[in-house]
């Protein structure tokens, strides 16, 4: 049965077309991309053997941060794209008051319908996720019911590729696929994933990671006034000869979740000064011209250096959507590398210890692999997260055994952009 569906499916042009969209032409990626769906299947099928409903398959991308390194949070400009990797899910209403996720490597997940309210003891959980997304959807008119789904996720958790906001989009558009007709937007539908980590999962967090994933494609987001305002930047590396490559050089995140939190306190702190609550609402001019007073009024250096951070920061978010658009590939990777300067010298978040500092090593192992070409940048949240590369194609093979041989075998993600969000995949 699972397999005269995927069958039937495949040879579908609609479907087709969303694979290359979703995973790219790289050699062997669509074939390994319906193995993989077909065990997610036939896993439905050996957990769920009471439900004999049509399975429906949907996906829901990882992200990547290519400018705007830690401005999202004060309302300022992200340069972002969706990726080739993703998580995946097989669904069906059960026609029961239960949702039933089995996600790969994680406990299973069994939601009660009747009682949606946030637990305490769910918290950093996938069940916190699954509750959320269904409670929202109910206080919004979605006559959500009981289903089943098999989840299986190529966005491994602490890759810094935003596995946590691929999972959250994926529920909604999953339960707002089966029990609402599929008519949340995407915009819509990233404003509702951000609550769900906010309220549910508990953890605070801007808007980029759940809109790039909602989305699709390379966008500019403009976080002004807390709203968020995408434009798309169409724009192929892959065909200009260049590979987009993701470091994780092994660091460890346990115990730096005050050091995250410095950063927006800190760039508000700054805001505060000027009777703002973001730094959105201030110029660089008048930091500059303040140093003497903020530092009296008991504003830390750090956090001077890095409001500066954020300022400059936009403004190279915008030279770079410019410099794509008119296809100056040059001036963009010089960005890049000057985001990444700005990260490590004025926000400050490229190491947390004295005597251990992965992603430095990483960023200078890359600066001196690429030898003048190319590009590197802090990724995401940094400090002992990854790295990212643009790489041209001749050096790809060099750049990733040097990587491998300096830090692990897996520690490279070779990454497509993927042109379309979260969706449904479907033949009609």
């Amino acid at each position: 049965m699972i397999a005269v569906q995927l069958t039937r499916m495949m040879e579908s042009p609609r479907v087709r077309d969303q694979f290359h969209m979703m995973y790219g032409s790289r050699e062997g990626a669509i074939v390994s991309q319906v193995e993989r769906y077909t065990r997610v299947a036939k896993r439905f099928e050996r957990l769920f053997p009471d439900n004999a409903r049509p399975l429906r398959f949907f996906s829901a991308p990882g992200r990547i941060e290519i400018g705007g390194n830690h401005t999202d949070h004060n309302h300022g400009m992200v340069l972002a794209a969706a990726i080739s990797l993703d998580a995946v899910a097989a669904a069906a209403p059960n026609g029961s008051r239960k949702a039933r996720v089995f996600s790969e490597g994680f406990d299973p997940v069994e939601i009660d319908l009747d009682n949606l309210e946030p637990r305490e003891d769910e918290r950093r959980s996938a069940a916190s996720v699954v509750r959320g997304a269904l409670a929202i959807l109910k206080d919004r008119g979605v006559p959500v019911e009981g289903f089943d789904a098999t989840v299986s996720s190529g966005v491994r958790t602490g890759s810094g590729l935003s596995s946590s906001a691929a999972f959250e989009v994926l529920m909604l558009t999953v339960a707002d696929n089966l029990f609402g007709g599929g008519g949340m937007d995407a915009a819509t539908r990233a404003r509702v994933a951000q609550e769900i980590e906010n309220t549910w999962f508990g953890k605070p967090s801007g808007l980029m990671d759940q809109m790039a994933s909602s989305t699709g494609g390379l966008v500019w987001i403009d976080f002004r006034g807390g709203d968020a305002r995408v434009t798309p930047v169409p724009y192929d590396f892959a065909r200009k000869g260049y590979a987009i490559v993701v470091v994780n050089p092994g660091g460890d995140h346990a115990d730096l979740n005050d050091e995250y939190a410095a950063i927006p306190l800190e760039m508000k702190s700054v805001a505060a000064a000027f009777g703002r609550e973001t730094l959105r609402g201030v110029r660089l001019e008048q930091v500059e011209s303040s140093i003497a007073s903020l530092r009296g009024r008991g504003v830390t250096d750090r956090a001077i250096l890095r409001a500066m951070h954020y300022f400059d920061e936009n403004q190279r978010v915008a030279e770079q959507a410019l410099a794509l658009e008119r296809d100056d590939l040059p001036r963009f990777l010089e960005l890049v590398v000057e985001s990444g300067e700005s990260s490590w010298k004025l926000l400050q978040n490229v190491y947390a210890r004295r005597d251990r500092q992965p992603l430095a090593l990483a960023l200078e192992t890359a600066r001196r692999c690429l030898d003048g070409q190319g590009a590197w940048r802090v990724h995401g949240g940094g400090f002992e997260g990854t790295i990212l590369c643009f790489v041209p194609a001749g050096k790809l093979g060099a750049f990733v055994r040097r990587m491998n041989g300096a830090f692990n075998e897996h520690c490279c993600d070779i990454l497509d952009i993927r042109s379309i969000g979260a969706t449904e995949i479907t033949e009609g």
